[in-house]
């Protein structure tokens, strides 16, 4: 029998896989474990899949020639292609932020019994490109294109507590910080405070700062760079966001909005974490 070469584990591809043809799980797997390094050598990504360095480099150049990988002379090292990004772009095209958050919005709406939101930022303003209605007689309802002050909604303090706070000053300064009820938010340091403890824990709370009576709670959805893109909340009447309900339907929100962020290929900070703890909470709201 063979030796297996000292420091090479054991191989993840295996000729009995059933259903699956070898060469094609080879050639996936050294594809993606390109795009994950961004860029490595033949004989890194040999070792770290256990593939023979002949076979390796017989997959890379296959890839090479479709143009979903390129060799870097300079560097002598392999990259991701202009076809893995054609590639990229297509499932983009057809997964588009509203398409792919309103099965995710549905399921949050059914967990949580409230009106599920979709928002997108503009400038100072939050605009709301999507919602799924409860069935509760007494619900919030905002129609799409309906604009509203990111300080006074869940969505917008949401993405707010995304931002660094020197840029969150250059967006409302224009603006200024309307009053709308007697809960708005309306100086610098009741928003910075608010926005803190909505960045520690992950999503935001509007209790009655924007309409009397109805209350929201919202969190941030992220792109592939970690930049805040759009926001996902829960809106319904004050009566059902009592202080003891309140955590866990946050963390349900939470837990939606992190879903979202991953299908549309974007990346949380600290996702891990977030992750985690949503689904612990998650599970506690239902």
């Amino acid at each position: 029998m063979e030796k297996r070469q000292r420091g090479r584990p054991k191989s993840q591809f295996r000729e009995s896989s059933a259903g699956t043809l070898q060469s094609l799980d080879r050639a996936l797997g050294i594809l993606k474990a390109v795009s994950r390094s961004d860029r490595a050598t033949l004989t890194d990504l040999s070792l770290s899949l256990g593939v023979p360095t002949a076979t390796t480099h017989r997959i890379l150049t296959t890839l090479q020639k479709h143009d979903f990988v390129s060799f870097d002379d300079a560097r002598q090292d392999w990259v991701i292609g202009i076809e893995a990004y054609r590639t990229g772009i297509s499932f983009m095209n057809r997964t588009g932020l509203s398409a792919v958050s309103r099965p995710v919005m549905r399921h949050l709406m059914e967990l949580t019994g409230e009106t599920a939101n979709l928002a997108i930022a503009d400038g100072s303003e939050v605009v709301f490109v999507g919602q799924v209605e409860t069935q509760n007689p007494i619900r919030a309802f905002f129609a799409r294109g309906t604009r509203t002050s990111m300080h006074a909604s869940g969505t917008g303090k949401a993405i707010l507590s995304a931002l660094q706070h020197d840029r969150v000053r250059k967006l409302l300064m224009a603006t200024g910080l309307t009053r709308f009820t007697q809960n708005t938010l309306v100086t610098p340091d009741a928003l910075f405070a608010d926005l803190d403890v909505t960045r520690a824990r992950g999503w935001s709370f509007d209790c009655e700062e924007r309409h009397d009576g109805m209350s929201c709670i919202g969190a941030v959805i992220y792109d592939e760079h970690t930049d805040p893109v759009a926001g996902v909340s829960i809106s319904g009447p004050s009566t059902r966001f009592d202080a003891l309900r309140v955590p866990a339907l946050g963390a349900t929100v939470a837990q939606a909005a992190l879903e979202i962020t991953t299908l549309i290929g974007g990346r949380a900070p600290h996702s891990d974490t977030g992750n985690a703890l949503a689904n612990t909470n998650l599970h506690q709201a239902q």
